[in-house]
């Protein structure tokens, strides 16, 4: 039997009880991107592990159910889709609360100066008007990692996709993967979970704003009392990260979402990460619950590389150093048709 694991939830973390909670490592980070990952209508990625690009986000408690139910029967596989600071208080935009179990540290003056050079990369993207009629693209390469309770192997599980994305919200969605090509539903204005171009469009522009934006979503789900596992700051970068790499974003939003993302604390850099397409680079990192999450940036350009999940202690899915999950993205942009490729000149 197969457990999705680690597939992000916004629903509060529940214990679990007997001899699964002893197999199934903590949970990890939520995913905020959900409501049209998984929809009704024959897409695979509701039985397969997720694309990395974008982890489908399921219902804890049920998942944990299932997986008490798989080791009681004796029999578990899980597939994972997981998610030197120095010390200060948390930057102005972030909630003033401690994350569960962590002191809260501002982010690392290396983290800083990174996140504001990929801010001003990104504002120099192509700055012109971009008509409702037209589609964001992006194209992602990676893997996640399964665990059979049974054996305690673990094993890589591929997973591509390009996805066409209206930019007014009007159109319906193409999406391609190694499932097949499925038409979603046209996504209307977009959520944080669900963005279209033009919702990117309409975030603050100003980096403390739209970190409490965010923040507004992710610290009812887990601040304190909820009973998260993950806690506010790990969802904020969570988000923006899925933000950046989860269509076309707009040079002004792009940066602003860097900008935001240097203000949540606990974010450092590490000076080398590979993602999936095997591209080096320097990542900007937060680190929660034994996992380091990583945005892995072109040491060039400042590119948006590709972003994984690296163990930080030894455990059931491998040893510290191990990355459970990695993504790539090979391609971002507008394009004029849904299954066409953007413009060279954006």
């Amino acid at each position: 039997m197969t457990i999705p694991f680690r597939q992000r939830s916004g629903e509060p973390e529940e214990p679990v009880p007997g001899e699964a909670g002893r197999l199934l490592p903590r949970p990890a980070d939520p995913d905020p991107r959900a409501e049209r990952r998984h929809r009704p209508g024959g897409d695979p990625a509701r039985a397969a592990p997720p694309s990395p690009g974008r982890s489908g986000r399921r219902r804890r408690p049920a998942l944990l159910a299932a997986a008490a139910a798989a080791v009681a029967a004796g029999a578990l596989a899980v597939t994972v889709g997981v998610g030197g600071l120095p010390t200060g208080t948390a930057p102005a935009g972030s909630p003033g609360t401690r994350e569960r179990g962590h002191a809260r540290h501002a982010a690392s003056p290396g983290a800083v100066r990174l996140l504001e050079r990929a801010a001003l990369a990104a504002a120099e993207g192509p700055g012109s008007p971009v008509p409702g009629d037209r589609y964001g693209y992006v194209r992602v390469t990676g893997w996640t990692t399964s665990l059979d309770g049974d054996t305690g192997r673990t094993g890589r599980v591929a997973a591509d996709r390009e996805e066409w994305t209206s930019v007014d919200g009007s159109g319906r969605t193409l999406q391609r993967d190694g499932g097949g090509t499925r038409w979603l539903d046209a996504p209307g204005d977009g959520t944080l979970s669900s963005p279209t171009y033009r919702l990117l469009e309409r975030l603050p522009a100003d980096p403390g704003a739209l970190l409490r934006r965010i923040y507004a979503e992710t610290v009812p789900g887990h601040g304190p009392g909820t009973g998260s596992t993950t806690g506010p700051d790990q969802e904020a970068f969570t988000t923006i990260g899925d933000l950046l790499r989860g269509t076309a974003v707009p040079p002004g939003t792009g940066a602003a979402l860097y900008r935001a993302a240097a203000r949540i604390p606990g974010v450092a850099v590490v000076p080398d990460a590979v993602d999936a397409a095997g591209r080096h680079g320097t990542a900007v990192v937060r680190d929660h619950g034994g996992e380091r999450t990583e945005w892995i940036f072109d040491r060039g350009s400042l590119r948006l590389l590709g972003e994984r999940e690296v163990l930080l202690r030894d455990g059931p899915w491998g040893s510290a150093g191990t990355a459970v999950t990695s993504t790539a993205v090979l391609g971002q942009g507008i394009a004029d048709r849904p299954g066409e490729l953007p413009r060279r000149d954006g």
